[in-house]
């Protein structure tokens, strides 16, 4: 969620209305990569100001805070989570990648390595850096470098470019390291990075995917299952003290791992949630609140203008009209 609010005030966007309930989450190897999905209260701006990032992120808070405490109220939430801690927290490393996306840095001109050093820590959160600003002391002493335009997707355009695969930025880190296992173990260090690529695809990551039932690849994407076999395969040869062979791993991740998990689904809120009464206006109470029968009828107010227009109407074409139009007004 912090790489996505970043990204964001990156290429000018103010959200306005930042939570929990307008940011969808995919699995993304063992993390979360998270996705803007409502896009209605935003402002599009060539560049934010400090002011407006700060306001955003005021409003995250707010916002997040409380879909926190909804979550523990419910009982979706871990004991051992607290609520205000975690958007602390979430504050803190969005300040933290914000001034490493963008914050300027100086060193002694002796140290020129520190510039690759900044692009390396940039390509490891995932970042690819298109225009650094540069600029040298007038008695060459001292440099100044700050990054002007960055991009996210550092190793998931890498990936996309070496083997077509298109997955989530931690999943094309994974299934990248096992490309450099690959090559390593088959000394291929001086092949073509492509043509090894390509050799790992088909010995590797397409036999696996292969392997897996029909009726289970809706468990979970291919590159996820990739992620979730190589650490299974790891597990397996600590416990066995021996190199698994790839699809020996495969077997025994589909039949203790995959199959017994559900398909990906949306969570249902569970029995103890409590219902709004209108979805659209929570502060007319829950549907089990003793006056809740009393209450106005549930309208959507962004359709209900939509709701108002006669379709039969709307889609005729009246050509006799448009022909008296055009007599009386001649052009």
């Amino acid at each position: 969620m912090v790489v996505l609010l970043a990204r964001l005030h990156l290429i000018g966007l103010m959200w306005g209305d930042v939570s929990l309930s307008n940011i969808l989450f995919r699995r993304d190897a063992g993390e979360f990569a998270a996705y803007l999905v409502d896009a209605e209260t935003g402002e599009l701006h060539d560049k934010l100001t400090d002011g407006q990032r700060q306001h955003d992120l005021s409003i995250a808070r707010v916002n997040i805070f409380g879909d926190f405490c909804d979550l523990e109220a419910g009982g979706l939430l871990d004991e051992s989570l607290d609520p205000l801690t975690m958007v602390e927290t979430i504050d803190a490393r969005y300040n933290e990648l914000w001034n490493e996306l963008t914050g300027a840095e100086e060193f002694s001109g002796s140290e020129l390595h520190r510039i690759e050093g900044r692009v390396r820590r940039l390509n490891a959160l995932g970042f690819d850096i298109a225009e650094l600003d540069i600029n040298t002391s007038a008695d060459g002493r001292t440099v100044r470098i700050q990054p002007k335009v960055v991009d996210a997707g550092h190793h998931s355009r890498r990936l996309l470019r070496l083997t077509g695969l298109d997955t989530e930025e931690n999943q094309a880190r994974r299934l990248l390291n096992d490309l450099d296992t690959y090559r390593m173990r088959r000394g291929l260090q001086g092949l073509d990075e492509a043509v090894a690529a390509h050799r790992w695809l088909t010995d590797f990551f397409e036999p696996v995917v292969n392997s897996i039932p029909t009726d289970m690849m809706g468990k979970r994407d291919p590159a996820q299952i990739y992620h979730e076999l190589l650490d299974y395969r790891w597990y397996q040869a600590q416990r066995e003290h021996r190199d698994v062979p790839l699809l020996e791993a495969a077997q025994g991740y589909i039949r203790d791992v995959l199959a017994n998990l559900p398909d990906e689904a949306m969570i249902s809120m569970g029995p103890g949630v409590r219902t709004l009464a209108n979805p659209y206006d929570p502060s007319l109470g829950f549907q089990d609140d003793p006056l809740s029968e009393q209450l106005p009828p549930v309208i959507d107010p962004w359709e209900a203008e939509a709701d108002q227009i006669d379709p039969a109407e709307a889609s005729h074409f009246d050509i006799d009209a448009l022909r008296a139009r055009a007599k009386d007004n001649p052009a």
